[in-house]
């Protein structure tokens, strides 16, 4: 079974009231221009930081106390505040997410004394007029009809005999790769344009934005190999404990964050998913994306359960922790 490239995807920069873009060819729309009415961010020397909690993080703030961009303790990914962009998948959802989050990586881990580090000020304002793709817009590339989905397989993490464990970013590139942990790999000939939920995340924030991977599902610099083993031990700061019941901490969460989910019939604290939170959807609820088996890849529609974390759907009662890399 191979999935080819069909339905139409929305991936637009909505600004003034601007109409989304869709593509006839079923590819994503490349983000249109920025609309007339589009405003540079302030000087950042204009711009304050100030500390608040829970978690510990730096926001920053213009003049109107706007937040321009959230800095959390522990991590790299940052939110930044840009133009309007509506997430859509129509062959799997009838749901959008309208978001005016962008997240890109720092450089280096924040702090809470980071606010002085000289590459601060001068990475900022370039990332808060930087339209290049982000994590978001980057995830979107591997959904049905994304630029970059190229008739995915049917394998994922849920695969009953285990093979799509293996089915990682190299596996769908075809590629051989060497990890700075030693780990070397080469791609199984089966798994091409194949990913399960982990090796989809680490495509995006990985091979596509450059963070550390690690080859082992052992604690260290860079992302684990498995699900679990993120969630457990890996880089970043946890947002919310795993208790073994739902997560209903939504309001810690920020678009890009990975949010992780027990799997199986027994409802306990054992990790076996993970996917990336968008924002809130067109009808008020908590969407994420993630690569799974029954929509044959990465989706943020609910073919094979809802992509929800709120709620009584599959991966609703399923949603046990966050983190932010």
């Amino acid at each position: 079974m191979r999935r080819g490239l069909i339905g139409a995807t929305v991936l637009a920069l909505l600004a003034g009231g601007a109409t989304a873009c869709r593509t006839g060819d079923g590819s994503a729309a490349a983000p249109a221009a920025a609309a007339p009415d589009f405003v540079s961010a302030p000087p950042v020397e204009e711009l304050e930081f100030k500390r608040v909690s829970d978690p510990a993080r730096t926001l920053v703030v213009d003049a109107a106390g706007k937040t321009l961009a959230v800095f959390t303790d522990k991590a790299r990914t940052v939110r930044l505040t840009g133009p309007s962009r509506t997430f859509a998948e129509d062959a799997h959802t009838t749901a959008t997410v309208t978001t005016d989050a962008w997240v890109r990586l720092a450089p280096r881990t924040w702090q809470k004394d980071s606010v002085d580090d000289t590459w601060v000020r001068p990475w900022l304002e370039k990332a808060l007029d930087d339209r290049s793709p982000d994590a978001l817009a980057i995830a979107m590339e591997y959904i049905e009809g994304g630029k970059r989905d190229a008739a995915f397989g049917p394998l994922s993490d849920t695969d009953p005999d285990g093979r799509a464990e293996r089915s990682d970013f190299y596996d769908y590139l075809g590629i051989d790769w060497e990890f700075p942990d030693g780990k070397k790999e080469r791609p199984d000939p089966d798994h091409i344009r194949s990913l399960d939920c982990s090796g989809f995340l680490r495509m995006v924030y990985g091979y596509r934005m450059g963070y550390p991977l690690r080859g082992t599902n052992t604690p260290g610099t860079g992302l684990p190999r498995r699900a679990y083993a993120m969630a457990e031990f890996g880089p970043g700061a946890q947002l919310m404990p795993n208790r073994g019941t739902q997560a209903r901490e939504y309001e810690r969460l920020n678009a890009g964050d990975l949010v992780f989910f027990n799997g199986g019939p027994v409802l306990n604290d054992h990790i076996e998913h993970m996917g990336m939170y968008l924002g809130v959807d067109s009808d008020g609820r908590h969407r994420f994306i993630s690569s799974r088996t029954k929509a044959n890849g990465p989706t943020l529609g609910d073919t094979g359960g809802d992509s929800l974390l709120d709620g009584s759907g599959h991966y609703g009662v399923r949603f046990r922790t966050a983190r932010r890399i």
